[in-house]
């Protein structure tokens, strides 16, 4: 094994696959990646991207496993999510005209997520990645990191984000303050102040991205998601409505924090929802107002837990594609230009993915891959396991 990973680091460019599925299990992001270096000095080509929807039933039996599974349950989907994993990483490599796969960098799919004690029957912190590695390693024959989270939470982390780590490495500038804004079933922001170290970026995520949006989306028009932000145009919010979830308690918690479908999934979208039946607003009216609470949640956050005057605020993730939800940011955040990634000549879709091809290039160098002062864990650790 040894002797194998001294090869790979000896390459002079490694062709890495990135795997990722989001806490909306939309699909398998891959993104196929050329690096060369490692840390600082890493240059990195994105080749090629692609989303691979899930067979029909399997995207319904991974929400299952977040409310009332079995371990049968889990120990099959275990399985079943690193076959599909794996053939996603082998048609991207296709796609990508890659002869080989050096190294695979897997997120899995999140199931479970307790970033912090809930209460004496679970006294500890916990977390829960599951699409089997060594499933991905065998049936690709490249060597597979996965596993990401689990070594900040083992050194009191939250075990997110982890994803400011590769920002940093790829966004990095010497005269302005950038903001990264990713938007998926959670938001979640990265502050690189300009000719900032590793030690001084700020990053913790923000509150509901499309998460709530989508639920009642599902539940209101039976879509699975607002495309365009159609839905929310032709509502408007409620201030009142707004006013109350500002006050959650997620909301106003100071970073570092984290969060998930354990917390802003099924019964916080129902109480949202309650909240706006009994005031009786329409159901574009509901959808213009879970809108207006992700953004004024990210608006709030960049405000009152951001220490320097970002000049711009790159969006990713598919809010990226809510224009409805760009319109609200736009007004909330006057002084600031946001723009999306493709604008910056980056895809919005794959950064997730590309970010976890990165930690497993840095995990074979055996560097760090986690920011302390993000997770709120004791030290720095090299994240992933091995699977050969």
């Amino acid at each position: 094994m040894i002797e194998r990973l001294q090869r790979l680091v000896a390459k002079d460019e490694r062709f890495i696959i990135g795997l990722m599925s989001g806490t909306s299990a939309d699909g398998i992001d891959a993104a196929a990646v050329r690096i060369s270096g490692n840390h600082t000095s890493m240059k990195l080509e994105e080749i090629a991207f692609n989303t691979y929807d899930y067979p029909e039933g399997v995207k319904e039996r991974i929400f299952h496993l977040f409310t009332e599974a079995t371990a049968k349950e889990i120990c099959h989907m275990n399985f079943l999510l690193g076959e599909l994993f794996a053939n996603a990483a082998i048609d991207i490599a296709k796609q990508a005209g890659i002869g080989r796969i050096d190294l695979i960098g897997s997120h899995g799919q999140t199931i479970y997520h307790i970033p912090k004690p809930i209460d004496k029957d679970y006294p500890i912190k916990s977390t829960l990645q599951i699409g089997e590695s060594a499933v991905i390693a065998h049936k690709t024959g490249a060597i597979t990191i996965s596993d990401f989270r689990v070594a900040d939470v083992a050194a009191g982390g939250l075990g997110a984000p982890l994803v400011p780590y590769t920002e940093f490495l790829l966004y990095s500038n010497a005269s302005e303050n950038i903001g990264l804004q990713n938007i998926g079933g959670i938001a979640n922001i990265t502050v690189i102040p300009k000719g900032a170290s590793s030690e001084e970026i700020i990053a913790f995520d923000t509150g509901p991205g499309n998460m709530i949006i989508d639920y009642l989306v599902k539940k209101l028009f039976n879509y699975d998601y607002d495309d365009n932000g159609a839905i929310a145009a032709r509502g408007v919010a409620n201030s009142q409505i707004l006013s109350h979830f500002m006050k959650d308690k997620y909301i106003q918690n100071r970073p570092p924090k984290t969060t998930g479908r354990e917390y802003f999934g099924k019964d916080f979208s129902e109480r949202f929802y309650a909240v706006c039946a009994e005031s009786k607003l329409s159901n574009e009216d509901i959808i213009a107002t879970a809108t207006a609470f992700t953004a004024e949640s990210i608006a709030y956050s960049i405000y009152n837990f951001v220490s320097c005057t970002i000049s711009k605020l790159i969006i990713g993730g598919g809010g990226a594609y809510n224009i409805t939800l760009l319109n609200e940011l736009k007004e909330r955040l006057p002084k600031i230009t946001v723009m999306t990634q493709e604008e910056t000549g980056r895809n919005s879709d794959s950064k997730e993915a590309v970010a976890f091809a990165i930690l497993a290039n840095e995990a074979v160098f055996g560097n760090v891959g986690n920011l302390p002062q993000v997770t709120g864990a004791e030290c720095s650790k090299v994240l992933g396991k091995i699977s050969l």
